[in-house]
């Protein structure tokens, strides 16, 4: 029996990663993201325990590449059953008096304008069941973090309106708040916490996906 089919945005590293793992158990894994490294070290530990991998090394901001990697999935799949987005970019902390221009059309073009043209590329492969998955961080509001917080709440704002404009008709699209983790990009925005404190990433991806319905 062929496995249902999950992507994974942002799959090298931290959650996209773990979640990689975890869903590789009873999916085949779509992981996507620019470091080739870490995605085939990734792929080597799926396959070692028995999961599928395919690899997709693209930059999310890639348009044609983006619309190649959606028309292959479907001339090969057919559908995805789920999308985990866990792909951003995170500008340097700064006083909102210091943004740099070219920190924030990075930011806005990786993180909302990569993800705008992204959903309507993916939505045709989605089914009325299939679980979408995005995530919340807390650290939006808090000083320093102008570029990034401003670009992830425009992000989430996109997808709490797809959320509410497919409630009746699917696919389920989920918004989740991670517990902090060590992942690269909570050490650089908290360079002196105390890591042993924080959650595992692995089980906070476990907690994660068991408030799927699945």
């Amino acid at each position: 029996m062929t496995k249902p089919v999950a992507l994974i945005t942002g799959a090298s590293r931290g959650l996209g990663a773990e979640l990689s793992k975890i869903f590789s158990l009873t999916h085949h894994i779509i992981a996507v993201a620019r470091t080739i490294g870490a995605l085939e070290a990734l792929d080597d530990e799926i396959k070692s325990k028995g999961g599928s991998c395919t690899l997709a090394p693209i930059d999310l901001t890639d348009e044609k590449a983006t619309a190649q990697l959606c028309r292959s999935i479907f001339d090969r799949w057919g559908t995805l059953k789920i999308w985990a987005h866990t792909a951003i970019h995170a500008a340097p902390l700064g006083p909102v008096m210091t943004i740099d221009s070219s920190d924030w059309n990075k930011s806005v073009k990786n993180n909302v304008t990569a993800l705008a043209h992204f959903i309507p590329m993916v939505a045709p492969l989605l089914e009325v069941d299939s679980e979408v998955i995005f995530f919340e961080d807390k650290t939006i509001m808090k000083k320093f973090s102008s570029i990034y917080g401003a670009t992830k709440a425009a992000q989430i704002h996109i997808v709490k309106t797809w959320q509410n404009e497919t409630k009746s008709t699917g696919p389920r699209i989920h918004i989740f708040q991670p517990n902090p983790m060590p992942t690269a990009l909570r050490g650089r925005f908290y360079p002196g916490e105390n890591r042993n404190d924080l959650q595992s990433i692995y089980l906070e991806a476990k907690r994660l996906v068991s408030l799927l319905d699945m």
